[in-house]
């Protein structure tokens, strides 16, 4: 079974709850999810095993999360190349920080990225459960 590995920086949750209906997406497509928060993960090393990434963060003041930022610089040790991979968070009012890890993890990490990052106000919006969802379900297609 493939495993997917959802990271995510929240300020306010709602980042994190754009992860749990991603997990669901992937999941409905038979991956197994582990979700953690960037904050969490001090070790290049807990990112080995993985099939696809997907990292989400909020955007704070035109930028990421300072735990999503630390947790690029790490993923640059890890062996992300040709993997399959996604970005996503939540904004306010000018959602920076999504675009900004799709274009590291195809750029830097030379991953093979889904469509194109997921950006939402909040899942609470119409059709924001559908479109996390939806999002979760062509990162797992990608990786089967």
């Amino acid at each position: 079974m493939s495993k997917a590995l959802i990271v995510f920086a929240t300020r306010s949750g709602q980042t994190e709850r754009i992860a749990e209906l991603i997990a669901e997406g992937l999941r409905m497509t038979g991956m197994e999810v582990d979700i953690k928060n960037a904050s969490t993960i001090k070790d290049p090393a807990e990112l080995n095993g993985y099939d696809a990434y997907l990292f989400g963060s909020a955007t704070y003041h035109g930028e990421m999360m300072p735990s999503m930022k630390q947790l690029l610089f790490l993923a640059e040790k890890a062996d992300l190349e040709g993997k399959c991979g996604g970005s996503f968070g939540s904004y306010g009012w000018s959602g920076e920080a999504p675009p900004r890890i799709f274009d590291t993890m195809k750029n830097i990490y030379k991953m093979k990225m889904g469509g194109d990052c997921l950006r939402l106000k909040t899942v609470s919006l119409e059709g924001g459960t559908q479109m996390a969802q939806g999002y979760g379900k062509e990162i797992g297609k990608l990786a089967a």
